[in-house]
This record gives C-alpha cells, sequence and structure tokens, in this order.
C-alpha cells in the first residue's frame, strides 16, 4: 500500500499513474481536492510506502511535524533548499535513514503522464533494492530505471530549472536556435561540474534524469520555469509572473541556492550565475546575454 503526500499537478499525475497500478492507492493535500482515493494526511502516514511530492522550500517544515520512522520514502520534489543550502536528500536524511530513501526525476510534464503517454524516468537510492520496490508502483507505459547516484539525480532535477529559465529567456529575447542550442549544451557541461564537486557520477547527466530533463523543462512553454523565463525577458516583474503562474516555479529558488553554494565552492556557474542577477539583482537580460558571450 502507498500513500502520495501532495496533490498538485505532479503530486496527482504521479497518484493517476501508481492508481492504475496499485488501486488502493490513497492521495492527501494541504486543501481537499476532489480526488478519488483522498484521505487526511494521519491515514495517509499509516502506510509502509509514501511518495512525497511537496514544494522543496516547503520539505524542511513539513519533516518537522510528522513521524517518518521505519518507513520508506520516494521524493518526488526538484530543488534545493536556499535557507540551509541543502540538498534534499541531506534534509531528509535528517529524519529517515538513508536507506530508507529514494528518489524519483527525469523528464515529465504532468499533462502527458495523465495522458498515459510514455515516459522515462529514474529512482535513484542507496538502497538498489528500495528503489526497485518502488519501480513496482508504476504502470507499463511509465519506464523506470535504478539508480544509485542520488546526488546526480538530485542536481539534475534542481540545476535543470535553471537552465530552464535562461531558456526561455533566450527565446523571449528572440536570440534564435542556434542560441538556445549552445545554451543548453553549456548548461549540461554547467550542470554536471556543479554535480561532480558535490559527488555525483557524469553518466547521470548524459542520462534520461540529467540530459533528459533539461531538454524537456527548456524547450517547452509547458514548463513553468521556461515561462518565467519568457517574462521576464519581456519585462515583466518577478512578482507579478509568479502570482500569474499560480504554482510554485522550483527554478526561481534553487537559482538562489546554486549561486550560493557556487560562491561558498569557488564552483564556475555563469549561467546560473547570470539568471540569479536578472531574479535578484534586477538585472537586464540583454547586459547578462553581453557578458555571457564574453
Amino acid at each position: 500500500m502507498i500513500s502520495v503526500i501532495g496533490g498538485g499537478a505532479w503530486g496527482s499525475a504521479l497518484y493517476y499513474a501508481i492508481k492504475q497500478k496499485v488501486p488502493d492507492a490513497v492521495i492527501t493535500s494541504r486543501t481537499k481536492r476532489d480526488i478519488d482515493g483522498f484521505v487526511d494526511l494521519k491515514q495517509a502516514l499509516k502506510n509502509e510506502y509514501i511518495l512525497i511530492v511537496i514544494a522543496a522550500q516547503a520539505i524542511k517544515d513539513f519533516l518537522r511535524t510528522v513521524d517518518l520512522k521505519n518507513k520508506k520514502i520516494l521524493v518526488a520534489s526538484k530543488g534545493i533548499d536556499n535557507e540551509k543550502l541543502m540538498f534534499l536528500n541531506e534534509i531528509f536524511e535528517e529524519y529517515v535513514e538513508a536507506e530508507n530513501l529514494a528518489f524519483i526525476s527525469g523528464p515529465s510534464f504532468a499533462k502527458e503522464v495523465k495522458e498515459n503517454k510514455p515516459t522515462a524516468l529514474v529512482i535513484a537510492s542507496k538502497n538498489l533494492k528500495l528503489a526497485e520496490e518502488f519501480s513496482k508502483f508504476f504502470p507499463p507505459f511509465l519506464k523506470i530505471y535504478t539508480d544509485s547516484d542520488v546526488e546526480g539525480v538530485e542536481v539534475a532535477g534542481a540545476y535543470k530549472n535553471v537552465i530552464a529559465i535562461a531558456s526561455g529567456i533566450c527565446e523571449g529575447l528572440n536570440l534564435g536556435k542556434n542560441a538556445k542550442a549552445a545554451l543548453l549544451a553549456r548548461g549540461l557541461v554547467e550542470m554536471d561540474r556543479f554535480g561532480e564537486f558535490f559527488g555525483a557520477k557524469k553518466d547521470t547527466f548524459l542520462g534520461v534524469a540529467g540530459a533528459g530533463d533539461l531538454f524537456l523543462t527548456a524547450n517547452s512553454t509547458m514548463s513553468r520555469n521556461y515561462r518565467v523565463g519568457l517574462n521576464l525577458a519581456k519585462g515583466k516583474h518577478l512578482n507579478d509572473i509568479l502570482n500569474k503562474l499560480g504554482e510554485v516555479a522550483e527554478g526561481v529558488y534553487t537559482t538562489k541556492a546554486i549561486y550560493e553554494l557556487s560562491k561558498k565552492h569557488n564552483i564556475y556557474t555563469p549561467i546560473a550565475d547570470e539568471v540569479y542577477k536578472i531574479i535578484y539583482e534586477n538585472k537586464k537580460p540583454l547586459k547578462s546575454l553581453e557578458d555571457l558571450l564574453k
């Protein structure tokens, strides 16, 4: 039996998929939704297997309020805590043993998952047996790979949102396909450089969790982070953009965390640096472009 915690677009899509394989799966969220199988949080936490799909910046507060000891946890949130400058696995490991933790990521728009369209995802865990256990909850149209590179899957899932914002800016400035291709190629290199510093494997960034998720998120208006970039390029104010989105764009917060971590550890992250300056220092996107080209 498995419970899904988080009823946003991605949480409800994963729940929809799991329900096809596990009819008695349940879901809970902060506000009650008209979803078959909805239960309160207390009831959801009675199950052994828990899938957590809540905003990355809310994770630490959530973990303070629940007891997840002896639970098997699959995390579908993506991001880096921008207060503590910690990866989600580091935060979770303060409350859950690493052998009971797994992380799921990959190129996956919620809308297409709800349409049963073929999708590839990676479940990473330091306990590969646990990753295999979680993979059995998903229906055949979701191709699940398993991996032990938790750090790589974490960094890829978080960093690609920052590059997606940059890609949206590139599109919004009408710089052309050549420029966007160069941006994504260099973004992948930058993502890999950052990840390897924290112990990630290079191969992870060449697979579906890395390049796959990056190319999807950074090329479509279905991506919230891409739309943030598009609107920043048009000169719109960040608060107005986020209010109109109505959903969390994790890349906005992850940008700050990556910027501060890169400065702390002297990691070369030129694209993330410019996205940070556009978002947090009101730098003009065209000036950022000039500085990147230098």
